[in-house]
């Protein structure tokens, strides 16, 4: 437990009191954020505000994970390597993203599919990965059935291994890229998509925590043991969450109304891209749609508004999506409804624990 605690407070501290020098970094490579001309009026008055603070979470979750690790002298596993893995990945792309947003000033940085691409390679390299490092248990770090709150009766490889390892890298990468473009296009009001995330990956402190100490290797009580749950590395998995945790608190000093800095694409593809892997890893992909269920609604906004503009060849459902700049036209203040989104998610997260918690309960 010492553990955990210790890589989140070195990872709050580092992005609280070294995010302003980040500032005055960024701002002097000319690392400021670009506005649309179509998006609301109001967010005209950001324009030039330090952006990419997701290097800045990055950063500090790397260093404060592996120096509490290494104080702690507790093991490396597969798991939480993993998932910094993909968070650094995701980062990266969203940086490429950025960097030529900033340089070329303008709100288009890489093109929408080679976006995907990025995150496909990123996801399917991940996928690859999840399925090695075979532990003393025989348990590689992902699972290749579908799950829910566990691993469910629907295996890949029940088609075949080259079939079977094909569909479950497809519904890897098809995970990945939902949940971080769920996460980029939530970033568009301060502070939103870094409070809605603290919940998010919040949660999986608590799902990897409760995990292993109900776990078939040795953590549950003799008279749990046939509601235990199978994966490797759950306490590892909520050592990293709650870095992540520790991160984005601190970072959300800064990134709150009026921000002093963006996520960006590196943070939000990164945060995305996090909080997938965290899911694949715990055995809860699907339960992801409860507890992502702010990035659901905010992504479905963007998804229902293009179709049904399609459709009736010109008419909206909303007056912008996604649906938090609808709200924002509507004259709701920016904070209001950062703060009454973060109350949607929260309570969707609080669903989404429950239900694993209540699966328990069940069995």
């Amino acid at each position: 437990m010492r553990v955990l605690l210790l890589s989140g407070a070195f990872s709050l501290a580092f992005t609280l009191f070294l995010t302003p020098l980040f500032i005055r970094l960024f701002k002097k490579f000319g690392w400021g954020q670009f506005i649309r001309d179509d998006g609301p009026k109001s967010h005209h008055a950001k324009r030039g505000t330090a952006t990419m603070g997701g290097i800045i979470i990055i950063l500090g979750v790397l260093i404060s994970y592996f120096t509490a690790m290494l104080i702690e002298q507790r093991p490396f596993t597969p798991s939480p390597l993993l998932v910094l893995f993909m968070m650094v990945g995701l980062g990266l792309v969203g940086f490429l993203d950025d960097f030529l947003k900033t340089r070329n000033q303008r709100s288009l940085g890489l093109g929408g599919w080679s976006k995907v691409l990025g995150q496909v390679i990123v996801a399917g390299a991940f996928g690859v990965l999840s399925l090695q490092f075979v532990d003393r248990n025989g348990q590689t770090p992902a699972s290749t059935s579908v799950s829910f709150i566990r691993d469910l009766p629907l295996d890949f490889m029940k088609l075949g291994t080259f079939i079977g390892i094909a569909v479950f890298l497809l519904w890897i990468c098809l995970i990945v890229a939902a949940t971080s473009n769920g996460v980029n296009v939530t970033d568009g009001l301060d502070g939103l998509a870094t409070g809605a995330s603290i919940f998010a990956i919040g949660s999986f402190v608590v799902i990897g925590f409760w995990q292993s100490n109900q776990s078939c290797f040795g953590g549950a009580d003799a008279a749990d043991q046939y509601k235990c749950y199978l994966g490797p590395d759950s306490f590892d998995l909520a050592i990293v969450a709650a870095t992540i945790v520790g991160g984005l608190i601190g970072f959300l000093w800064w990134n709150t109304s009026p921000a002093k800095i963006f996520l960006g694409d590196t943070g939000s593809l990164a945060l995305g891209g996090a909080l997938a892997a965290l899911a694949i890893l715990s055995r809860t992909e699907l339960l992801l749609v409860l507890i992502g269920g702010l990035f659901v609604m905010e992504a479905g906004s963007v998804i229902v508004q293009r179709a049904y503009f399609k459709i009736t060849h010109g008419k909206r459902i909303f007056l912008m999506s996604p649906v938090h700049h609808h709200f924002e036209l509507k004259g709701w203040a920016e904070v209001t409804v950062v703060v009454r989104f973060w109350i949607i998610g929260g309570l969707l997260v609080a669903a989404g624990v429950g239900s694993f918690y209540l699966e328990w309960l069940s069995q």
